[in-house]
């Protein structure tokens, strides 16, 4: 087992859209990456999240786009990271668990207490909350575990 994730230079490709669907799809990719951009200068706005859902907006619309993302020096840590291993930072978790918990009280601020919004909507945060939680955080070896690195790579645990 290598040190670090060696994906394939470029990613796979699922077969892409046609049509309509193409350009929404592209739409879509244009805007997640702008808030994935936004989410590393603004502290309270995940990047990494965006960005993976901008590369699978991508990988169904615009090869080129794709690729570029996926290889991109400094945001593409994170796509690979996913890709390769399913693993979502500490850091990452924090902030996207942080972030619902501050929509969730806004939600419930804004909205009448008799209202149902505020328990549909708690009650698709806590979903979702579960699930990133429960996602791993580091990537599991056959000889040890190893740890995340902010740029990308890993380190066997305790260094």
């Amino acid at each position: 087992m290598t040190e670090h994730c060696e994906p394939k230079p470029e990613p796979p490709m699922p077969q892409q859209l046609c049509g309509p669907m193409r350009h929404i799809m592209f739409g879509l990719g244009i805007v997640f990456l702008l808030i994935g951009i936004a989410g590393f200068i603004l502290p309270l706005l995940p990047g990494t999240v965006f960005l993976i859902l901008s590369a699978w907006a991508f990988s169904r619309s615009s090869e080129r786009f794709h690729i570029w993302l996926y290889t991109h020096p400094y945001f593409g840590a994170g796509i690979r990271n996913w890709h390769c291993h399913r693993i979502i930072p500490v850091k990452a978790k924090v902030m996207a668990v942080s972030m619902m918990a501050v929509s969730f009280g806004i939600v419930v601020f804004n909205t009448s207490t008799t209202s149902v919004v505020p328990f549909i909507v708690g009650a698709t945060l806590a979903a979702v909350a579960t699930w990133i939680v429960t996602r791993p955080s580091q990537v599991q070896a056959l000889t040890g575990t190893k740890t995340h690195r902010e740029d990308g790579s890993y380190a066997p645990s305790g260094s």
